[in-house]
C-alpha cells in the first residue's frame, strides 16, 4: 500500500459517494438497502463538496491509480452550512427524488429527509462551530489512516478561527467499533446532547 491523503476536490463526489455507500450501514455495506444507492452520499458526502463553510480531505491509494478509499468532510459553521444547504441543496434533491419513487426503507428514508432534514443539536453548536464525517474502506481500516485523517483535519481547523475551537460528529449508535476509536483520539460525549454525539477541542486531541 502507497497512502497519502490530500485535500478533497469536486472531482472526488463519484468517489466519495461510493464510499459513503460502502461504509453506511453501522460501518458496512448499505448497497442492498438501496435502489437509489447515490441517496446517502448525497446526503452526508457529497455536499461538503461542494457548499460553502466545508472542507475536506481524502485517503488515495497510489498502489491502485491514486483511487480515493477514504475521506474526512465537514463544515467550518455548522448552522451556515445547514442554513445554505436548506435553501440551495436539499430542495433540489427534494425534487430529483420524491418519496413516491421509493420502495426500499432505506430509500423511503432518504426521501422524506430531503424534505424534512435534521438538524444538529444545540448543545453540538455550543460545544464548537465545526463538525465532521469520516469514512474509510474495510480494508484500509485498523492502519492507523483514521487517525491521521483526524489529524489532518484538526490541524487544519486550528488556523479557521473555529467558534468553541473544537469539533464534533454524530455517530451512528450501532457502529460499537468506531464509538472505541473516536475515544482513544480524545472525543467524550457532548453535555446536553445525547449519547451519541461526541467532540473534542482541539487542545485535548490525543494525535498519538
Amino acid at each position: 500500500m502507497s497512502l497519502t491523503i490530500r485535500k478533497a476536490t469536486e472531482a472526488d463526489e463519484p468517489a466519495v459517494s461510493r464510499i459513503c455507500l460502502l461504509t453506511g450501514n453501522a460501518g458496512t455495506s448499505a448497497e442492498e438497502l438501496h435502489d437509489y444507492k447515490e441517496l446517502i452520499g448525497l446526503t452526508y458526502a457529497v455536499p461538503y463538496l461542494k457548499l460553502p463553510t466545508t472542507w475536506g480531505f481524502v485517503l488515495v491509494d497510489g498502489a491502485k491509480d491514486n483511487a480515493v478509499v477514504g475521506y474526512i468532510l465537514g463544515s467550518k459553521d455548522t448552522r451556515a452550512y445547514e442554513k445554505y444547504a436548506a435553501e440551495h441543496w436539499w430542495p433540489v434533491l427534494a425534487e430529483k427524488y420524491p418519496p413516491s419513487i421509493a420502495k426500499t426503507p432505506a430509500d423511503v428514508y432518504y426521501t422524506n429527509l430531503f424534505r424534512n432534514m435534521h438538524t444538529a443539536p444545540d448543545a453540538n453548536i455550543v460545544f464548537a462551530a465545526a463538525h465532521l464525517h469520516i469514512d474509510i474502506l474495510d480494508e484500509y481500516q485498523g492502519l492507523g489512516w483514521g487517525r491521521k485523517l483526524i489529524t489532518t483535519a484538526i490541524e487544519y481547523l486550528k488556523g479557521e478561527n473555529i467558534a468553541g475551537e473544537g469539533i464534533w460528529l454524530g455517530m451512528d449508535p450501532k457502529n460499537v467499533k468506531a464509538r472505541g476509536f473516536y475515544r482513544k483520539m480524545g472525543f467524550k460525549n457532548i453535555e446536553g446532547a445525547d449519547d451519541n454525539q461526541f467532540g473534542v477541542k482541539f487542545v485535548d486531541y490525543i494525535a498519538e
